[in-house]
């Protein structure tokens, strides 16, 4: 699998192409309504929201048969220890959980996909890197090369200055003689 990977980079390195893509685009166009249904079921489940509103109704179902109800004389619909209210949790939470786990199921998906992008970005950034260190790496040794060359060339230039000073001066120094001058 990662050879398969590896060609395709390779392949798009040598077409400069790019390998990033934006991954919750291609998988919000792909999801279907029951998909994103269960998505935004999910997401109102875990909300302060929902967690809010779903305590007030408790506090309501509560208050509404325990006290209000129990005062007027009229029997409870459904009284302590509330029964009824119990199966409706219970149906609640065994529609709830499945819809949240087909949500946490897509987003587990979603996560292996994003995490392939995130490897082939990482991949194809760190062969162009690889890439750039050989391009520096030769423009170096060239340049060494040209500055060896240049080194000589100025040697060269400077030995021959030196043999041109020495026999240029060699014949116009004045004669030294042995003999004191008369003088």
């Amino acid at each position: 699998m990662h050879d398969e990977v590896e060609k395709r980079i390779a392949a798009k390195i040598a077409k400069r192409q790019h390998i990033s893509r934006n991954i919750n685009q291609a998988l919000d166009d792909e999801r279907t309504f029951g998909q994103r249904l269960a998505d935004r079921i999910a997401a109102f489940g875990g909300s302060w929201t929902f967690l809010i509103s779903f305590a007030c109704v408790l506090a309501g179902w509560v208050i509404l048969n325990s006290l209000i109800l129990a005062n007027s004389h009229t029997k409870p619909f459904d009284p302590y220890p509330y029964i009824l209210l119990n199966l409706f949790l219970s149906m609640l939470a065994s529609v709830q959980a499945p819809i949240i786990m087909m949500s946490q199921n897509r987003q587990a998906a979603r996560d292996r996909v994003d995490a392939s992008n995130d490897y082939e970005v990482n991949l194809k950034s760190e062969l162009e890197i690889a890439s750039l260190h050989d391009k520096l790496d030769q423009l170096r040794d060239q340049q060494w090369n040209d500055l060896i060359a240049l080194q000589k060339q100025q040697l060269e230039l400077l030995s021959k200055v030196i043999e041109a000073l020495q026999s240029g001066t060699a014949g116009s120094r004045p004669a030294v003689s042995s003999e004191p001058s008369a003088g």
